[in-house]
């Protein structure tokens, strides 16, 4: 089954991915904008130093003395940012910046830019025409001006994805809390839990959901209490006169010629199914009204002895229930004793009707807070052990019953918090059948 995908990690991806996306776009832009804007700063630069630079130089060679020379040539320390060269009408290179090359610029003499594979050079020239400057400035320079700003636009990208998905995460969760508020309160809603959805504190956005959920609930209760009531009102009425219909058959049968006796005992079969079925409808409709479950810890050990004791007593079960208590055993749980009471007696029954006559039924109090209940017969075909636990769902047998037993005993041990286990053949054992009730260990 594939896992479904959670929203707040959809919505999170999707927004740090549109902010950190939204920024290199934005990154992207500006860097070209810098990129002309300093081309046109650097030329600026290049120009202005060029036009200031050339009167003074001209300025100083016109004096011709050796001090002048000797300013003028003698090699500087560092390294220059801007490098030049004093050319005459010929090209000949008559003064050069300490950083410069020997060799005259690869560019015409003529007023204005133009470019080398690694320079941006400008020319400007005197007023006689005698003497050329010209000012060069590496594109590299450049590249590493925009490389640094550009570093510095995209660097706190590193920062902000993180701290984006932090933020992001904080605020979907804070947003989508009502949501997790009404989700957790609707997985609680089941057949013993029909409580209206509070929604006193939801957004508006989440109303008409919670009102289509309480409306749903609020015709689901009435559904589910008009079928319990009808069950639980069949059963009881069902009760008086099918007692007394058995009674009678009992007494007709007694009174009667031996040739409609068979027919009788029919009858009083008939009727005797009939009071076993209403009694069972009407455990089913007590376990699905959810009944189970206790706020306090209960010792169950006594209500499992007091119901060995008074299926012992029956008929069917009279010299046939065997009580097995380890040294160790015990029995409790947050569970009804009336519920926990009707789980083992209709794990009992189930037991005794379903052995051959005669057999033993074996009942186990294990020292992990659970309970077995053993009986001999034939092995039950594993694909069919998960159906036993359907209504009105039987075995391969021709014994009598309604199907709801071990239905029943479902229903209740899941409210219980415990679990129902159902082996063929039984543990230790060739053949037989065994049921398992698990309740959770304090």
């Amino acid at each position: 089954m594939k896992r479904s995908e959670s929203m707040t990690r959809r919505m999170v991806i999707a927004l740090t991915s549109v902010v950190a996306l939204s920024w290199l776009i934005a990154s992207s832009l500006g860097i070209m904008v810098m990129q002309d804007e300093f081309a046109e700063i650097f030329d600026s630069g290049v120009q202005e130093t060029a036009d200031r630079l050339l009167p003074l130089i001209a300025d100083d060679l016109k004096e011709r003395s050796p001090e002048a020379e000797r300013h003028l040539v003698q090699p500087a320390s560092g390294t220059e940012y801007l490098t030049y060269q004093l050319r005459d009408r010929e090209g000949e290179v008559v003064l050069r910046s300490h950083d410069s090359d020997a060799e005259p610029f690869d560019v015409p003499l003529a007023p204005g830019f133009a470019d080398t594979d690694t320079q941006r050079i400008y020319t400007v020239v005197t007023a006689d025409g005698n003497l050329y400057l010209q000012m060069a400035d590496a594109f590299a320079n450049r590249r590493e001006a925009i490389v640094e700003a550009g570093t510095a636009l995209i660097l706190p990208l590193l920062l902000l994805i993180p701290a984006s998905m932090i933020a992001v995460i904080l605020v979907v969760r804070r947003t989508l809390a009502p949501v997790q508020s009404l989700r957790d309160e609707i997985g609680t809603k089941d057949s013993g839990n029909m409580v209206p959805v509070d929604d006193t504190h939801l957004p508006a956005e989440l109303h008409p959901i919670a009102r289509s959920v309480n409306l749903l609930l609020e015709r689901l209760r009435a559904a589910l209490e008009s079928e319990r009531a009808f069950a639980s009102n069949s059963a009881h009425e069902l009760r008086t006169p099918i007692a007394g219909a058995l009674a009678q058959a009992q007494r007709l049968q007694a009174d009667i010629p031996a040739e409609f006796a068979p027919r009788v005992g029919q009858i009083e079969r008939s009727l005797s199914h009939l009071a076993q079925l209403a009694e069972k409808l009407l455990q089913m409709s007590r376990a699905e009204a959810g009944i189970g479950a206790s706020e306090t810890d209960v010792d169950l050990l006594p209500v499992v002895e007091l119901v060995v004791e008074d299926i012992g007593r029956s008929d069917i079960g009279e010299k046939r229930i065997q009580f097995h208590l380890s040294p160790e055993g015990s029995l409790h749980g947050r569970v009804n004793p009336d519920a926990y009471g009707i789980v083992v007696r209709n794990l009992l029954e189930n037991a005794l009707v379903h052995s051959p006559k005669g057999s033993l039924v074996d009942v186990y109090i294990d020292e992990d807070n659970g309970l077995r209940v053993v009986n001999a017969g034939a092995i039950v075909e594993k694909s069919l052990l998960p159906k036993l636990t359907t209504r009105f769902t039987r075995g391969a047998t021709e014994a009598t019953g309604s199907g709801l037993g071990l239905a029943i005993v479902h229903n209740l041990v899941e409210q219980m918090g415990g679990s129902l286990g159902l082996s063929s053949p039984a543990s230790g054992r060739e053949d037989g059948f065994e049921a398992r009730i698990a309740l959770p260990e304090r």
